[in-house]
């Protein structure tokens, strides 16, 4: 009997240890920055197609972008979207390095090759994200949307897209 308490007090002592540590984290949410080739079509495609709103954006100059390691020595003007209200809200940086031609990689199928492979969006109305998609010539691919297991996600459906660089957004919400 007093083992099974031992070992709840132990437990219970590590809890209070972990809780007192400060957070490794200032906030939980991740951005996400993508260097696009049509920066007007992609911010075009996450706002009106999926329905991101846009924030004020930024700029970056040549010289943070080099001594940073993310350009070589070339300015970032980067385009700011939002999913969501507040300070966590989940950001999508969109930017276009001008006098740049990035590579594009193989997007046939998340497999093809490494990387971040794929955006999962929750949607509260498949079939409104369905029409704003079609409004701009977005189409689903193979036969989504789909409609998940109930063990997985009852009442829920997977409909994927790809942006305009072929990046592939997976929406999940109501089965339509």
């Amino acid at each position: 009997m007093f083992r099974p308490l031992a070992v709840l007090a132990i437990a219970a002592a590590a809890s209070l240890a972990t809780a007192a540590e400060p957070a490794a984290f200032t906030r939980t949410t991740i951005d996400l920055g993508t260097v696009v080739s049509d920066l007007e079509a992609s911010v075009r495609f996450y706002t009106e197609g999926v329905g991101f709103q846009e924030l004020n954006g930024f700029e970056v100059s040549a010289d943070l972008a080099g001594a940073a390691g993310l350009t070589d020595n070339k300015p970032l003007s980067v385009r700011v979207l939002v999913l969501g209200e507040g300070p966590t809200a989940t950001k999508l940086k969109l930017m276009q390095v001008t006098g740049t031609k990035p590579r594009t990689g193989d997007n046939t199928f998340i497999h093809s090759h490494t990387g971040f492979r794929y955006l999962t969006i929750m949607v509260a109305d498949t079939a409104a994200a369905l029409t704003r998609l079609e409004k701009i010539g977005a189409k689903p691919l193979a036969k989504s949307p789909v409609t998940l297991p109930e063990k997985l996600a009852p009442g829920m459906s997977l409909t994927c897209v790809k942006d305009p660089d072929g990046n592939l957004v997976e929406l999940i919400g109501p089965t339509p």
